[in-house]
C-alpha cells in the first residue's frame, strides 16, 4: 500500500508540473506579412526627422550584386498608438522608443510566432540615431535571417524530391517542386524555374579542395571557375556564346558559414556577350574538408525589366538549406 501511495503521489506531481508548463506557455497568434517587409513602430515626428532618415539608411541599404539598386527591405511605418492587433503580427518589427534604458534589444515571438522584434531606445534623438548606426549590421542580419527562414518554410510545403543531387553529391538541398532539372552531368546539376519574364536558376557541383589557393585572389579564382562552368554548361542564344561574369561590375566578396562550414560568397552580375541577356548571381564555395572538396552552389536570375531582389533571396534560402552528409 505504501508503494502504491508513493506512485500515486509521483504521478500526481508529474501531471501537475505538465499542466503548469502548459499554463505558463504564452499563446501567441501566427505571424504574417509580405516577405522582406519590416514594420517600423515610431511616432510621426521622429519618422519625419533625423531618426527616420537613420532608420531608412539601415533598412533600405542596397542588396549587393544586383544590376540596379534595390532596398534590402520594404518598410511600413506605424505610429505606436495604432500598433496592436493585426499590425503587431508582422514577422519583423523595429520599435523606436524614448527612454532611460538606452540601447538595443532583440525579442523573439513577442507579439506573434515566428517573429523578431528589435527595440531601439535612447534618451534623445541623437542616442537613437547613434544606436541605429552602430548596430546596422546586426539589425539587417537579424531581420534577413528571419525572412530567409520564412522563405524556407514556404519551400518545405512543396519540396522537389525526384532528383539525384543527394545520391551523386552526398548533400541535401531543399528547393521548391516547381523547379526542374535542366542539365545533369556526372557531378553537375543545373536547376531552373520559369518566371513570367524569365527564369530563376541554380547550379551545384564539386571541385577539389586544392582548386582554391587561399593565399591568392579569391574573387579572380571564383570568376575563372564559374566562367569555365558557364562555358561548358550554360549556352547563350548565339553560336559560341555562354554565361560569363560581367566585367563592368566589381564583385563583392564575403566570408560566411553554411552548414557550420566556412564558405566564400561572391556576388555580382553575369552577361552573355553580344546579347542583352544579363542578371545577378550569388556564388558560394563551401569548404568540405572531410571529403577533400568544395561544394559550389550558384544562383542566378534572368528577369529583365523587373526587380530581382525577391528572386535572389529565394535562391539564397535554397543555398543556405545545404547539408553535407
Amino acid at each position: 500500500m505504501k508503494k502504491l501511495a508513493v506512485i500515486i503521489v509521483l504521478v500526481s506531481t508529474i501531471l501537475s508540473c505538465e499542466e503548469s508548463k502548459k499554463t505558463d506557455q504564452r499563446i501567441v497568434p501566427k505571424s504574417s506579412g509580405n516577405l522582406y517587409n519590416v514594420s517600423v513602430v515610431v511616432n510621426n515626428d521622429l519618422w519625419n526627422g533625423e531618426v527616420g532618415n537613420a532608420i531608412r539608411d539601415v533598412l533600405t541599404t542596397t542588396v549587393p550584386g544586383l544590376p540596379q539598386d534595390e532596398p534590402m527591405f520594404d518598410i511600413n511605418q506605424i505610429p505606436p498608438k495604432v500598433f496592436s492587433g493585426f499590425a503587431a503580427k508582422n514577422r519583423t518589427v523595429l520599435k523606436i522608443e524614448i527612454g532611460d534604458d538606452v540601447g538595443l534589444k532583440i525579442g523573439t515571438d513577442v507579439f506573434a510566432r515566428p517573429q523578431k522584434v528589435i527595440v531601439v531606445r535612447g534618451k534623445d534623438n541623437n542616442q537613437i540615431v547613434e544606436t541605429l548606426k552602430t548596430n546596422k549590421e546586426k539589425i539587417i542580419e537579424t531581420f534577413k535571417n528571419q525572412e530567409l527562414e520564412a522563405r524556407q518554410a514556404l519551400t518545405n510545403k512543396s519540396l522537389h524530391v525526384n532528383n539525384n543531387i543527394e545520391k551523386k553529391l552526398g548533400i541535401t538541398l531543399k528547393f521548391p517542386s516547381v523547379y526542374r532539372i535542366a542539365e545533369e552531368d556526372k557531378n553537375f546539376f543545373w536547376v531552373r524555374k520559369n518566371l513570367t519574364t524569365g527564369t530563376n536558376n541554380f547550379m551545384v557541383y564539386q571541385i577539389p579542395l586544392d582548386a582554391i589557393d587561399k593565399e591568392g585572389d579569391i574573387i579572380q579564382q571564383v570568376i575563372k571557375i564559374r566562367d569555365s562552368i558557364g562555358k561548358k554548361y550554360i549556352p547563350g542564344p548565339i553560336e559560341g556564346s555562354y554565361m560569363k561574369t560581367e566585367e563592368a561590375y566589381t564583385p563583392f566578396l564575403f566570408n560566411t558559414i553554411i552548414d557550420n562550414k566556412p564558405a566564400y560568397e561572391v556576388r555580382s552580375t553575369w552577361d552573355i556577350k553580344d546579347t542583352f541577356n544579363a542578371g545577378p548571381f550569388l556564388n558560394y564555395m563551401v569548404e568540405d574538408k572531410i571529403n577533400n572538396r568544395y561544394i559550389v552552389i550558384e544562383g542566378f536570375t534572368f528577369a529583365p525589366s523587373v526587380s530581382k531582389r525577391d528572386y535572389v533571396f529565394e535562391l539564397e534560402s535554397i543555398i543556405k538549406s545545404l547539408k553535407i552528409k
